[in-house]
């Protein structure tokens, strides 16, 4: 299983970002996947996540309405669209797949190495 990230870098408050997670080594078209991340000095949070065909998508409660997951199983690809960032949305973003039954996506046993995020005036 393989999973990269790319697409963060800085942005002021406000703006947008999208990221992008390629994936192989795996059924992606198959596979739920879902984006998690890590704020300085916090634990991972999970973020969106997305079942296999692409039409059921859950967000955590902190989104509202400012985050965008989508898929493009052709491409094996996973992105993550967000809108009117804030500061507090800085850090590290996973992409993440094989989530155990149970579990949180925190606890998903692959990740990507990451893409980070800032968010700054």
């Amino acid at each position: 299983v393989q999973l990269v990230e790319s697409g963060g870098g800085l942005v002021h408050p406000g703006e947008s970002m999208r990221l992008s997670c390629a994936a192989s080594g795996f059924a992606f078209s198959n596979s739920d996947m879902a984006w998690v991340r890590r704020a300085p000095g916090k634990g991972l949070e999970w973020v969106a996540a997305i079942n296999g065909g692409g039409w059921e998508r859950v967000y955590a409660q902190f989104v509202r309405g400012r985050f965008t997951i989508s898929r493009d199983n052709s491409k094996n690809t996973l992105y993550l669209q967000m809108d009117s960032l804030e500061t507090e949305d800085s850090g590290v973003y996973y992409c993440a797949a094989d989530r155990p039954d149970l579990s949180s996506w925190t606890q998903a046993r692959h990740l990507g190495q990451g893409t980070q995020v800032t968010v700054s005036s």
